[in-house]
């Protein structure tokens, strides 16, 4: 589950398809794994989709009534390294890359195990009835409820609404390129019977095999519109090249005019800081890395996917302080919390090891989010990282805190950390949150060191 901000105020918990609004693209896009997409796809109730890539953001950007009919649609899938580097500017990794040369064969297979049909229209002539086949061929129970091409027989919008209407189409893939596809969607898709409308690209083409998918390796590289281009240099080489240039220096004009300078100075002082922190304890890190694999089986590190700011999954690193199973253990022992409310807390964890009780006491197990930290996952002073049960169970005031990034010292780490309860912990983060500033980040990590010291709270 991942948490969005309403437009009224508190985050709150989102729905089961997730969408991140992304400033320096100036829309907003699907944010879920395939398998979260196709199960909200194909579920009953109306839905136009498109997928968009640098290309379509750079369409959109010089014509207005493109924009119009993709910001119209009801799910706009993420396709292609370049988007996913534009929201990463925004602080956004997305969950997937949802081209749709791999998603739509993915799709289809749920489709036809639900007895769903699809009409293919797009293509040259042939084109359709040739990915039909294959397709077909490799999801033997699908269904095609009809085929026309994208040009002698796309020339009637009435005798295409028709087709598509009397073949009984529950999915209608829609292949006649970018902008007209998304176009002729808008124009069109509120008088077609399916359920779910789609806008494909070049789909029917590699289905059909007139275009050949690059390898796997180069695939898995992100570097599949290198491949394309190698194969069509002239068509591709001003939308590639020109256009994806043109796309990532927009995108970054677009970001950092949205940058403050608080912002600025508080990313350079996590930079600093951690980066020093790296070079300076680096001897420390490798002697507890030693410590921890002498002493029990399994890695030094440990990874645990946490809530980060506006309720981001993201993987948080820490040097195992318990037994390799701890998360299975965990169930078990909850009862034990020595903690009112729901982050659980115990000193007497018989999870934790001999070498993780020290580790702890010492805050040793933190430092590796020093990597999480110029991942610009953390930061170096912010509140506590939740587990996504935790958050499950928030009240709604407790979501506040998830508006700045979490950190790895604090208000409620420098004051008494585990011995302070969970709702006084949340009135020392909201507050951080709605004050912070540079000085008081200085103030925070200070007293830090006065927090390790004495180790108050700390197990």
């Amino acid at each position: 589950m991942t948490y969005l901000p309403t437009f009224d105020g508190p985050l709150t918990p989102a729905s089961p398809l997730r969408e991140t609004y992304l400033p320096n693209l100036r829309t907003t896009l699907v944010d879920a794994t395939a398998a979260e997409t196709i199960a909200t796809l194909l579920a009953p109730g109306r839905r136009r989709v498109n997928f968009m890539n640098a290309h379509c953001f750079n369409v959109m950007a010089r014509d207005r009534q493109y924009a119009t009919a993709v910001n119209s649609a009801d799910f706009l899938l993420p396709d292609g390294i370049g988007v996913a580097l534009a929201a990463k500017m925004t602080g956004h990794d997305l969950t997937a890359n949802l081209n749709g040369t791999d998603f739509i064969p993915k799709l289809l297979q749920e489709a036809a195990k639900m007895g769903k049909s699809v009409f293919l229209f797009g293509g040259t002539a042939g084109t359709a009835d040739k990915a039909a086949a294959q397709l077909t061929q490799n999801i033997p129970t699908l269904i095609i409820a009809g085929t026309r091409d994208g040009f002698e027989q796309a020339q009637n919008d009435a005798e295409v609404i028709a087709d598509i209407n009397a073949s009984g189409a529950d999915i209608v893939l829609v292949a006649l390129g970018v902008p007209m596809q998304e176009l002729w969607l808008h124009r069109n898709a509120p008088y077609i019977d399916a359920e779910l409308t789609m806008g494909v690209g070049a789909a029917l083409d590699f289905f059909a095999g007139n275009v050949t998918r690059a390898p796997a390796w180069i695939r898995k590289a992100k570097c599949e519109w290198v491949w394309r281009l190698a194969q069509e240099p002239r068509r591709l080489a001003k939308r590639y090249l020109q256009g994806n240039f043109s796309f990532m220096a927009r995108a970054a004009k677009r970001t950092a005019s949205t940058l403050t300078p608080a912002s600025v100075a508080n990313r350079l002082l996590d930079i600093t800081v951690a980066a020093t922190a790296l070079v300076l304890l680096s001897p420390l890190l490798a002697l507890t890395a030693l410590a921890i694999k002498v002493e029990s089986k399994g890695p030094a590190l440990f990874t645990q996917t946490r809530i980060g700011k506006n309720g981001r999954p993201f993987t948080m690193i820490k040097f195992r302080s318990m037994v390799s199973d701890a998360e299975a253990q965990r169930d078990s022992i909850l009862a034990q919390s020595d903690r009112e409310g729901i982050c659980f807390k115990s000193k007497s964890d018989p999870r934790i090891t001999r070498i993780g009780r020290f580790i702890r006491r010492a805050s040793i197990d933190e430092l590796p989010q020093i990597l999480n930290v110029l991942r610009g996952q953390m930061s170096i002073v912010g509140p506590r990282p939740a587990l996504p049960s935790e958050v499950d169970a928030y009240p709604k005031h407790a979501f506040g805190r998830l508006s700045v990034k979490p950190g790895i010292t604090g208000v409620w780490q420098v004051s008494g950390r585990a011995d302070v309860g969970f709702e006084q912990m949340i009135e020392m983060d909201l507050a951080y949150a709605s004050s912070r500033s540079i000085l008081l980040d200085l103030i925070l990590i200070g007293m830090t060191f006065r927090a390790v010291l004495t180790g108050r709270g700390a197990h």
